[in-house]
C-alpha cells in the first residue's frame, strides 16, 4: 500500500468546507498516509495517470461530489493505481456502493490498514459518457436546473427554471425503453438507471397531479430517487430509449447534464481503473 496520497478536492461541492478538508488532512496524517498534495478542481487540473507514475504515487482520494468523481475516475482509466472514493458531496452515491454508511475517517482507517480492496465496479455506459453511480434520462432532467440555481442562490433563475422543468415534466415528449420493451408503450418523463453486478435497475418516475409532479421535482433536486411515484421496470444489461416526438433526449450522468439525439442506447460496463471498497453494509 502506497503510504502517501494525493487529494482531489472541489469547493463547489456539498461538503468541502476548509475545515472538513483539513480534518480529512490529519485523518490520513495519522493513519499514516500522508496528503502529498492538495488539489483543487476546476481550479487546479486533475492529475494524469503519467504524472502520478512520475511522482511515485499509486493512491489518489477524491473529496467531492458525484460529477467531480466522475471526472477524476473516468480520466484515469488504464491508469495502474488506486482511487479512494470519499464522502465530499451532497448524495455521495458512489461512497455509499463502495464503503455502505461508514465515513470518511472510518473509510481511511480501513485503506491504511489494509483492510480495503481493489474493485473495479460496474457502470451504465452510453455515447455520451459513463454513468458510476448511475444515468438519468428524459424530460425531468430539466429539474437539475433548478438544483444549480438553489447552489448558486440565484433565486430568480431559480424560479423561472421551476416553472420550465414543471412544463417540460407535463408537456415534453416522453421517453420510452424501446429495447427492450419496457414499461408504457408512452414512455415517461424520467428514466432512472442504476448500475449493479448482475445488471442495471430500469427505475421509471411518473406523475398525474401537478402536485405529484412538484414532489417528484424536489426529489431530484435532493437527489433522492426513491421518492416520487415510480415503477421498477427491470434488470438489463442494454436499454435503448426513444423519445417519443424525435426529440433530443436530456441526460443527467452523475449529475452532470448532457444532450443525446432522439435515442440512445446504454450498456452495462466495468470500470476501467481500480477503486477501493472498505465493503458496503448491504
Amino acid at each position: 500500500m502506497p503510504r502517501t496520497v494525493w487529494l482531489v478536492t472541489n469547493a463547489a461541492s456539498g461538503s468541502n468546507r476548509e475545515e472538513a478538508i483539513e480534518e480529512l488532512r490529519l485523518a490520513f496524517e495519522d493513519a499514516g498516509l500522508p496528503v502529498g498534495r492538495l488539489l483543487r478542481f476546476p481550479d487546479d487540473a486533475l492529475p494524469t495517470g503519467e504524472e502520478l507514475d512520475a511522482a511515485g504515487i499509486g493512491l489518489v482520494a477524491v473529496f467531492a461530489g458525484d460529477g467531480t468523481v466522475n471526472a477524476l475516475i473516468t480520466s484515469l482509466y488504464g491508469w495502474g493505481g488506486a482511487i479512494l472514493v470519499l464522502a465530499g458531496g451532497t448524495m455521495n452515491l458512489l461512497f455509499r456502493k463502495l464503503h455502505g454508511e461508514r465515513d470518511s475517517a472510518e473509510v481511511i482507517r480501513a485503506v491504511a490498514a489494509g483492510r480495503a480492496r481493489r474493485c473495479r465496479p460496474a457502470i451504465v455506459r452510453c455515447e455520451q459518457g459513463d454513468g458510476l453511480a448511475g444515468i438519468m434520462a428524459g424530460p425531468g432532467t430539466a429539474w437539475n436546473d433548478v438544483r444549480e440555481a438553489m447552489r448558486q442562490a440565484d433565486l430568480v433563475g431559480m424560479a423561472s427554471s421551476a416553472v420550465n422543468a414543471v412544463q417540460r415534466s407535463v408537456a415534453a415528449p416522453m421517453i420510452a425503453c424501446s429495447e427492450p420493451a419496457l414499461g408504457r408503450p408512452e414512455g415517461y418523463p424520467l428514466i432512472v438507471l442504476t448500475p449493479g453486478e448482475r445488471g442495471f435497475a430500469v427505475d421509471a418516475y411518473h406523475s398525474e397531479t401537478i402536485d405529484e409532479y412538484l414532489s417528484q421535482g424536489l426529489a431530484l433536486l435532493k437527489r433522492d430517487f426513491r421518492e416520487g411515484p415510480s415503477d421498477r421496470l427491470g434488470m438489463v444489461s442494454g436499454l435503448a430509449v426513444e423519445s417519443a416526438m424525435e426529440e433530443p433526449i436530456g441526460l443527467l450522468i452523475d449529475g452532470e447534464p448532457a444532450d443525446a439525439g432522439p435515442s440512445v442506447r446504454f450498456v452495462l460496463a466495468s470500470c476501467e481503473v481500480d477503486l477501493l471498497a472498505a465493503g458496503s453494509d448491504d
